[in-house]
This record gives structure tokens, C-alpha cells and sequence, in this order.
């Protein structure tokens, strides 16, 4: 089995940071992200990879070259232009012939993706979308009232509970006959066509073994619990 890691986003909500370094490569601990993420996936099994790179993809193709020293097989599938991320997955299409694992390569994971993988198998499904069980908490009272207007409750800053994207799916390569060549589209974009198609869409939950690297805050607050854990703070 392969993994595919999208790292080719211009990561401009992390501007600065970004101006001359690829989102994948920003360190967290000693290590750049997409490398945590690779070592994630290789101690998953799953040790042929294929990086989807365009922005500034030199500084990722001189640090991972082949892979070798990772212990792992990288093969790079390169676009010109951003094209999101079903579009950019679209340019790992020559590489991929059966069930494949792909992720974005601004997260961090640490959960079962064997498991993920096997039920993917079991139910015979399309496409598994990993989901993160997440909770919040609404910054306000939220008030509910009957019909006629008249107040019936109030709760003050309640907690909320939503199953979210995590960005790791496990896919067929059939997928790929969904996705328009050389234009920008979304993941969200195919599993909608899916859905509608009546494709066998199923999902994968976890409680833990996820962080989110999309913005500044999240960077930041990412780096810090890595220091932490290496006792460096």
C-alpha cells in the first residue's frame, strides 16, 4: 500500500513563516512537520510514499530525496500552480494503482491506521474519511425559546460536539476518474459527487492522535506542547 501526503499548499495563513518555507517543512520540535508525518506513516506499515509538492517543492525534494534515509520510498508527483487538494492528489494519479492512504501535510497524526485501513477493507468502501471527535466551547449564552418568541432556556457558554475532518483518508484509485486534470478542486467537491453518485462514503473516528497546523495560533501552539514533551520548556 502507498500513502500520498499533500505538501504542495502555499500555506498563506502561516505567513510569514511561510514566505521562504513550504508549510510541510516548518519545524516542530527538531524535526520539519511533513517528517513526523512520514515517520507516523512508516510505523503504520506503510512505507512507499508519494509527495505532492509545487510550492517551493526543492527545499522538500533536497531534504527527503528518495527516502532511503527515512526508511521509507518517496516518489514526487509535481504541479505548476495551486490546485487544491483533490486537484493536486490528481498528479499522484500515475503512481497509484490500488488502495491508497492520503493525507494533508499540514497535520499531525498518532492513531491507528491500521485499523482505519481494515475497516476501509471490511465495509468495502469508496472512500474513508478519518474523523476527529472535537469539542468547544460557544463563547456566548445561547438562549432557546419556544415558538411564540417566549424564553425557555438559558445556557451559558455550552459545550459543542462535532465530528471534523482530520485530512487522512483512505481511498480507491477509482477516485481519480472524478477529478477534473489540471484544475483546482476539493476534496470536499468529490466526496460530495460521491455521495451523490451512491458511492460507498464511510467513516473512521478517533478521540485522540490529532493537531491541526492550518494557522499562526496553531503553529505556535503546536511547537510549545513539542518542547514540552521533550523537556525543553
Amino acid at each position: 500500500m502507498k500513502a500520498v501526503i499533500l505538501a504542495g499548499g502555499l500555506g498563506t495563513r502561516l505567513q510569514p513563516y511561510t514566505t521562504f518555507m513550504p508549510k510541510p517543512m516548518l519545524l516542530l520540535g527538531e524535526k520539519p512537520l511533513l517528517e513526523h508525518l512520514i515517520d507516523w506513516t512508516r510505523k503504520n506499515g506503510v512505507k512507499s510514499i508519494v509527495l505532492c509538492v509545487s510550492y517551493l517543492r526543492k527545499i522538500i525534494e533536497d531534504y527527503f530525496e528518495d527516502g532511503k534515509s527515512f526508511g521509507v520510498n518517496i516518489e514526487y508527483a509535481v504541479s505548476k500552480r495551486p490546485l487544491a487538494t483533490a486537484g493536486q492528489l490528481k498528479t499522484a494519479e500515475k503512481f497509484l494503482k490500488s488502495t491508497f492512504v492520503c493525507m494533508y501535510g499540514d497535520s499531525i497524526f498518532d492513531f491507528k491506521l491500521k485499523e482505519m485501513v481494515k475497516q476501509h477493507q471490511q465495509k468495502k468502501s469508496f472512500i474513508t474519511i478519518g474523523l476527529y471527535e472535537y469539542k468547544t466551547n460557544l463563547p456566548y449564552g445561547v438562549i432557546e425559546t419556544a415558538k411564540n418568541g417566549k424564553v425557555t432556556a438559558w445556557n451559558e457558554k455550552p459545550e459543542i460536539n462535532a465530528n471534523i475532518n482530520m485530512g487522512c483518508y483512505v481511498m480507491e484509485p477509482q477516485v481519480f476518474d472524478w477529478i477534473p486534470k489540471n484544475k483546482p478542486y476539493g476534496m470536499d467537491d468529490l466526496v460530495k459527487k460521491a455521495i451523490r453518485k451512491r458511492k460507498a462514503i464511510n467513516s473512521f473516528t478517533t478521540k485522540k492522535g490529532f493537531i491541526d497546523i492550518g494557522d499562526k495560533s496553531s503553529y505556535r501552539k503546536a511547537y510549545g506542547q513539542y518542547l514540552a514533551k521533550s523537556g525543553k520548556i
